[in-house]
């Protein structure tokens, strides 16, 4: 997650969710970081501070977030910019539902985490010894970049891919790009240092652009499988800026934007239908045609996102250098011919099985049953190859099959909705 400094009002945006139903400012938060803040008040968490990182090793332990998942971004396009340069990268460590970022001398150690109902909170924590730790909620001003149409309008995440200068300055008149599973591999890293091989294929990261060039020399970026000669990573805790922790990133932020707009809509759209329940005299639970035609339309933008529908398809194989997808894939819930939707295939296509493992989230859990079972439902009838729809042509009978077949061994909605398998 990098936020990128548009320069853009989030106004809009927030006059739809500071409000009722969501309430978004206001509204009790149950976040990993929450929690831990609260533990941390009570005296039931302890972090250490050290010298170097502060409190970043002590929080990564705290809240279970790998080092290997360690990515650098030397762009100028978060919080503490000033702090930032392509000598000095901004790490960003994340699991399924946090997102850590740090940088040398900072002030704070940044946090992204998602509420189940609320979708994303920010925190930072002061990196100074003299005084207890202690959690500060952002109040508004990460929403100038992080609630735009680049996080599906809602509290969210983004990844940025920028033509960084020699200072770290992103060349804005150069364009930029908010980077996904779908995003072309040419199109990705700008402003990122990037650990791992990928054949030949070729990416934006690794250096540094011009303003009247930025074709830059992209094949000194390509295939390094150490940052040695570009950046020294003795100050950071891996010495990595994973390739496929990059990918899986990517994937889960638009990912979790998804389902945070799903959780939006679908209370709005209640609320709203409510509300003109009392004014047209209708039973108080009418829920309007219009109401469901929404509900209907977010539901069916997280089905596509969990397909990974139009998945830029790798043409060379890549593999990172920190372990991460190993790692990764070791914390999959598997059925039982040992299948998870954890699983990387890294050769074609990013996941083996192309369902999102954030299926098993908070925050898929969390969904409102009007939206939630939509989902379900038409997740089910896509993977018993009841739906023909050229979106999701890329899903082989085997593979709908497949996924089916691990999701009801390990998601109990879907073993509800079991019928023979052929699997």
């Amino acid at each position: 997650m990098t936020s990128f400094l548009c320069g853009a009002t989030a106004s809009a945006q927030r006059d739809s969710f500071e409000g009722p139903p969501i309430n978004y400012m206001t509204a009790a938060t149950n976040d990993p970081v929450s929690k831990l803040a609260a533990k941390v008040e009570t005296g039931e968490v302890c972090l250490s501070y050290d010298r170097q990182h502060g409190y970043l090793k002590s929080v990564l332990e705290a809240l279970d977030v790998p080092i290997s998942s360690q990515t650098l971004v030397f762009s100028k396009t978060s919080l503490q910019l000033r702090r930032i340069s392509p000598h000095r990268p901004r790490a960003l460590y994340f699991n399924d539902d946090v997102y850590v970022g740090w940088c040398q001398r900072g002030d704070v150690i940044e946090f992204a985490a998602t509420d189940a109902k609320q979708g994303a909170m920010f925190y930072t924590l002061s990196q100074s010894e003299d005084a207890a730790p202690k959690f500060v909620r952002d109040r508004g001003q990460c929403l100038t970049c992080h609630a735009s149409s680049r996080t599906q309008n809602v509290p969210g995440y983004l990844v940025r891919s920028v033509f960084a200068d020699s200072g770290g300055q992103p060349i804005l008149g150069s364009g930029t790009y908010n980077t996904d599973q779908t995003s072309p591999f040419e199109e990705r890293w700008g402003g990122w240092y990037v650990t791992g091989t990928h054949g030949e294929m070729r990416h934006m990261g690794n250096i540094t652009y011009e303003e009247d060039d930025t074709d830059g020399d992209r094949e000194a970026g390509a295939n390094r499988e150490s940052l040695e000669g570009i950046v020294s990573t003795t100050p950071y805790l891996s010495p990595h800026s994973d390739l496929v922790a990059l990918m899986v990133l990517e994937h889960q932020t638009q990912m979790h934007n998804a389902i945070a707009a799903a959780n939006y809509e679908t209370r709005e759209a209640i609320h709203q239908s409510y509300q003109m329940n009392e004014f047209l005299e209708r039973a108080p639970d009418y829920l309007s045609e219009s109401a469901q035609r929404r509900i209907a339309s977010s539901a069916d933008r997280v089905v596509n996102h969990l397909l990974m529908c139009d998945e830029f398809a790798l043409t060379s194989p890549v593999q990172g250098t920190s372990g991460f997808a190993e790692e990764f894939a070791a914390r999959g819930i598997r059925d039982a011919k040992g299948r998870s939707l954890r699983d990387l295939d890294l050769n074609t296509r990013l996941f083996r099985y192309p369902c999102s493992y954030l299926i098993y989230s908070d925050a898929f859990d969390g969904l409102p049953e009007q939206v939630r079972s939509k989902i379900i439902d038409r997740l089910t009838a896509i993977l018993e190859n009841k739906v023909d729809d050229p979106e999701f042509a890329h899903l082989t009978p085997t593979m709908r099959s497949e996924i089916l077949a691990i999701l009801r061994q390990t998601k109990p909605e879907f073993a509800d909705k079991k019928e023979t398998s052929s699997l």
